[in-house]
């Protein structure tokens, strides 16, 4: 199927095949040195996030990234990439220290959404998404979003603040999933495909908003299947995605070090002053009056 003939819930499902690339499989084609570093200092690790240092060509770089698995154990293991409010102080505490010695920020977003578990909701999951939006939004080193995959609801968004928002061409990026919105618009979530086309989440639409900053394009789709199976590592089709994952991995590569080349001539004041900018200008309204619209 061809790329512009995908309808936006065709990319939905583009965005969930589960042999797209995840974070772990990009990290260390993209960069080089990686080290991971685990635990919020408060209660646990979270596995769905991953945070650490490596380098990107000679500059030393803070990644975070949210990361899926592959078969059942992994997906348990990770949460389906949902993260709890450990993962997300987790993040947190690592872009504290990027900022602390001027170690530019690139996270990977691919998740559903934040998990919403009562233990999550007890250890204050809302809290820490919204300490992550306040945090990031002033943090002093240039930070560069990627949505790999889904990009869901808060949960997407908390790692989200960012200088430049680079997308997949497939992926999705929305404040709520098509059968979420289609159950509350509806009553019915059977009608995710009209929710998907309404909800305008898909990388063409988001670029035209000024909501993301580039597409990075892919060099074909996932086949698109009701119930995908996994791939087995060293078959044809294993050894056809790793050739799709270095294509994708050498385009970003390219497309965030362009970036950070260009955020680095700026200084601190002013990364800070523009990611301000930036998303004030996000969501604009206007406010008819009665004259404009014939009604009183």
């Amino acid at each position: 199927m061809n790329g512009t003939e995908l309808t936006a819930f065709d990319r939905v499902k583009n965005a969930r095949h589960p042999e797209r690339p995840y974070t772990l499989d990009l990290l260390e084609t993209i960069f080089t040195d990686f080290m991971e570093i685990h635990g919020d200092r408060r209660y646990s690790d979270d596995p769905a996030i991953v945070c650490g240092f490596a380098r990107l060509g000679d500059q030393d770089v803070c990644i975070i990234g949210q990361q899926k698995g592959r078969d059942t154990k992994q997906r348990q293991h990770r949460n389906f990439a949902m993260p709890k409010p450990e993962g997300y102080r987790k993040a947190l505490r690592v872009m504290r220290l990027a900022e602390k010695f001027g170690r530019p920020i690139v996270t990977f977003i691919d998740t559903p959404g934040a998990y919403p578990g009562i233990d999550a909701e007890e250890r204050g999951q809302a809290e820490a998404i919204a300490f992550n939006l306040r945090e990031m939004a002033s943090m002093r080193v240039p930070i560069i979003a990627v949505v790999l995959g889904e990009g869901g609801s808060g949960g997407a968004l908390a790692i989200g603040v960012a200088d430049r928002i680079l997308m997949m061409e497939n992926s999705v990026y929305s404040v709520i999933s098509p059968e979420g919105c289609a159950a509350i618009l509806w009553k019915d979530a059977g009608k995710a495909d009209l929710a998907a086309d309404s909800l305008k989440l898909t990388a063409p639409s988001l670029l035209k908003f000024g909501l993301i900053d580039e597409i990075v394009p892919e060099p074909d789709l996932w086949e698109i299947k009701s119930e995908p199976e996994t791939v087995a590592a060293g078959s044809e089709d294993g050894d056809e995605n790793d050739n799709r994952y270095a294509a994708i991995a050498a385009a970003l590569r390219k497309m965030i070090a362009s970036n950070l080349k260009d955020l680095q001539t700026r200084t601190p004041d002013q990364i800070v002053r523009e990611r301000f900018q930036k998303f004030r200008r996000m969501g604009k309204w206007e406010q008819l009056t009665e004259k404009a619209t014939g009604m009183p």
